[in-house]
């Protein structure tokens, strides 16, 4: 991940306490940050939600816990926050030169960072955390809404090599908004689905196979124009589908 930064009023000495997620430029505070996430990802990772406390991010951070209630207030702040930083990343989609290709690679991203062993663990924990806290669930939310957005650019591109087609009302718009109508979010959901759904639903293994499957039917379903919104300006990358 990138520098994380996080307000400087807020030190471990004193002041008013900082939102958590508030974006300035960094220093102890952005550290302090970053050692917290880690504690609270290690914890989350070995005792589950139910079993993450406060002491265990202090022992395991080196910050006070004083300074966890006044800065995070409980569990349910500290995990969010958590996911806030994840989400402060420098993430882009893949860029591969196709549509098929990029849909591929984002397929695999979701099969790697949810079996490889020196990653699983950690972010399963979380999704996990998200089903027992409203606050985790939220800014889960929030953070695959991000990655969803960012996705606008793997629809912009396939749109200008002629992969997919915009929304036929808009085609004189088409050079300057070339995704125009088209949902990038739906169309990123399509592929991670399938996946997320055997992950966590009915707890089936996913391997390259079934990545592939996900991949085919997104571009089917996309060359089949589902994720194109007819006479939509506005087609939001973060809308459900």
């Amino acid at each position: 991940m990138p520098d994380e930064t996080v307000p400087d009023s807020g030190r471990e000495s004193g002041g008013s306490a900082p939102s958590p997620g508030t974006r300035r430029p960094g220093g102890r505070t952005a550290r302090t940050r970053a050692a917290v996430r880690d504690a609270v990802l290690a914890g989350l990772t070995e005792h589950g939600y139910p079993g993450l406390t406060v002491e265990y991010v202090a022992a395991h951070s080196g910050v006070h816990k004083t300074t966890l209630y006044r800065r995070w207030k409980d569990i349910e702040g500290l995990v969010a926050d958590a996911l806030d930083l994840a989400g402060e990343d420098s993430w882009v989609p893949p860029d591969t030169g196709s549509l098929e290709g990029d849909l591929r690679a984002l397929a695999q991203e979701v099969v790697v960072s949810f079996t490889d062993p020196a990653v699983a663990a950690s972010g399963s924990a979380m999704i996990a955390a998200a089903f027992q806290s409203e606050r985790a669930a939220d800014a889960l939310r929030d953070y695959y809404t991000e990655r969803f957005a960012r996705c606008e650019a793997l629809v912009e591109r396939a749109v200008r090599r002629g992969e997919l087609a915009a929304d036929p009302d808009a085609a004189a718009e088409a050079a300057a908004t070339p995704h125009r109508g088209i949902d990038a979010g739906a169309l990123a959901r399509s592929v991670s689905a399938p996946l997320f759904f055997r992950l966590f639903i009915t707890r089936e293994p996913v391997d390259d196979t079934v990545a592939e499957q996900a991949v085919a039917a997104t571009l089917a379903a996309a060359h089949a124009g589902a994720f194109t919104v007819a006479g939509r300006a506005d087609a939001s990358p973060g809308a459900t589908p």
